[in-house]
């Protein structure tokens, strides 16, 4: 395959650190930020044994380097771009045209094209692409690590793994170590989060502001996308956006259906916002113009609840299990559409680890350790099997040495909580 730098003669590249800027992220040291989080996955790498990646998620592409090209994209076409990280190298192998985008990454000591292993790419002629492609990875692989190297693997189409291991490697799964290495964040990289964070409550306040019968769910919804877009933000992971019944069950994508008046909207952020952090809260507003019902304001209320009890309990050094025993007792009747989880872990996405409700615990739980560095979302869905309505409401914080801070600040709905 020719190796093309469509922009080898270009000199008006100096702008790209601009892709990386927010509305509130001045005095944020971003190489230290990219630096910590390599040496976070090296580490993890060490603890394990595993002597190379190949990441070809581009969120954790982005977490291992901080480079950023066509996230959704990529996800769709792994692995268009991939990244092969060792104790000692970190090479990013680029999607065509598009090498300049690593320039002058210190994450990144070489670029390369990358070489698409995927039957769009290929065609009939896939088998040979993907025994091409391992071969080249293998003997890259053998050169900085040795013979029988143990790699860490994600995101790959069977039969290039297989070819991989056909190569004498030793083959892993990588998201272990990848995920314990978000899984802390670093006090700079916390402004990172709260960077992220600010910007989005900016969205939602206008999202707020926007409400009123009429308006269908995307309609408003398409508030949240333009304020986050406008702030540098890069996309809305997830449609999570309902009004009225379509709030009950909880998971309903956003849709033209026509917001009535005295209606519940729900709405979970998901936005994958400044420097590509998670900024994940949950609100639940009343479009007007009357006074929120004696049910609504029940429902409300009990998913406030149950979100500050959560939120109290979290200390660092807590096992996951004596979370589980301690959190809130969702009352039977709106048990059966709980959400799936009390608390959940995140950074550049939802993240490890999952905190689940006491009663899911024996069939879906796992332990671990509380630790500080973790930044967590407290949920809380509350909406009756059948009912008419339902309340979401969720809040993100840090785990601090000594307990918790919280991170997102939009406030609550006081006429919900009268």
């Amino acid at each position: 395959m020719a190796e093309l730098d469509w922009h080898a003669e270009r000199s008006d590249l100096q702008n790209l650190a601009l892709l990386d800027r927010a509305p509130d992220d001045a005095g944020i040291d971003l190489v230290a930020v990219r630096r910590y989080r390599q040496a976070r996955v090296r580490h993890e790498m060490a603890q394990r044994g595993i002597g190379a990646v190949i990441l070809s998620d581009p969120v954790n592409i982005r977490y291992a380097t901080g480079t950023r090209n066509m996230q959704v994209f990529s996800m769709r076409n792994a692995p268009s771009r991939y990244l092969l990280l060792t104790a000692e190298r970190s090479i990013l192998f680029e999607f065509t045209g598009c090498l300049h985008l690593a320039s002058g990454f210190e994450t990144v000591d070489e670029v390369r094209p990358a070489r698409t292993a995927s039957f769009v790419a290929a065609g009939p002629h896939i088998a040979e692409r993907e025994r091409a492609w391992a071969a080249e990875m293998a003997d890259l692989i053998h050169t900085l690590v040795g013979r029988g190297a143990t790699v860490g693997l994600e995101r790959l189409n069977a039969g290039t793994a297989l070819a991989l291991q056909a190569q004498g490697l030793t083959l892993v799964d990588a998201q272990e170590p990848v995920e314990m290495a978000r899984a802390i964040k670093s006090p700079e990289e916390m402004k990172c989060v709260n960077a992220s964070l600010r910007a989005t409550e900016t969205a939602v306040g206008h999202l707020r502001d926007a409400i009123r019968p009429g308006l269908t769910e995307t309609q408003l919804w398409s508030v949240l996308h333009q304020s986050v877009i406008a702030q540098n933000g890069d996309y809305v992971e997830t449609r999570l956006l309902n009004a009225g019944a379509r709030t009950n069950p909880w998971f309903q994508e956003a849709s033209p259906k026509v917001i009535e008046p005295d209606e519940l909207i729900a709405l979970d952020t998901d936005v994958v916002g400044c420097h590509g952090y998670y900024a994940d809260f949950s609100r639940t507003f009343h479009s007007g113009p009357g006074r929120p019902s004696a049910q609504q304001r029940e429902l409300y209320k009990l998913a406030h609840e149950q979100v500050h009890h959560n939120m109290g309990i979290l200390a660092p050094g807590m096992s996951f299990r004596d979370y589980a025993d301690a959190a809130w007792n969702i009352p039977e009747k709106y048990h059966a559409n709980r959400y799936y989880l009390s608390a959940h872990g995140v950074g550049m996405t939802g993240e490890y680890p999952y905190l689940y409700h006491r009663g899911d615990f024996p069939d879906a739980g796992y332990d671990g350790e509380i630790r500080p560095g973790m930044t967590l979302c407290v949920e809380s869905y509350i909406g009756e099997d059948g009912g008419a309505e339902g309340v979401k409401l969720e809040q993100q914080v840090l785990v601090t040495e000594t307990g918790v801070e919280l991170l997102s600040r939009f406030p609550f709905e006081d006429a919900l909580l009268a």
